[in-house]
């Protein structure tokens, strides 16, 4: 069973820049053919694809964010990590880590539980 565990601060000030970590166990980030997302939900909002880096390290990111985003991720303790620079109020948010499987067709199987994240001063 893969489990995903975000962590990180819940309050960041604007202009900091946001820096989470999902912990991911059951499975290993470099197995073939998974990519791990970023995806957050602002409130009263919906889901946003933030990004995303795949078992071989390539990474994507959503072309609104990309600019201030970057994914990267630590093999020895199977983690990977979402930095967001230059926050402000309207990244306050639900972050979820998850995983895509490719083989079944790009879709979500596992999710982290998700970390609220505020900017605010």
């Amino acid at each position: 069973q893969v489990q995903l565990q975000e962590s990180g601060p819940g309050l960041v000030k604007p202009s900091q820049t946001l820096s989470l970590t999902c912990t991911v166990s059951g499975g290993s980030i470099t197995t073939n053919y998974y990519y791990w997302s970023w995806i957050r939900q602002p409130p009263g909002k919906g889901l946003e694809w933030m990004g995303a880096i795949t078992y071989a390290g390539s990474t994507y990111y959503s072309p609104s964010l990309k600019s201030r985003t970057s994914i990267s991720r630590d093999t020895s303790k199977n983690q990977f990590t979402l930095q967001l620079s230059s926050v402000t109020p309207e990244d306050t948010a639900v972050y979820y880590c998850a995983r895509v499987n490719q083989p079944a067709g790009m879709a979500y199987d596992y999710w982290g539980q998700g970390t609220q994240v505020t900017v605010s001063s």
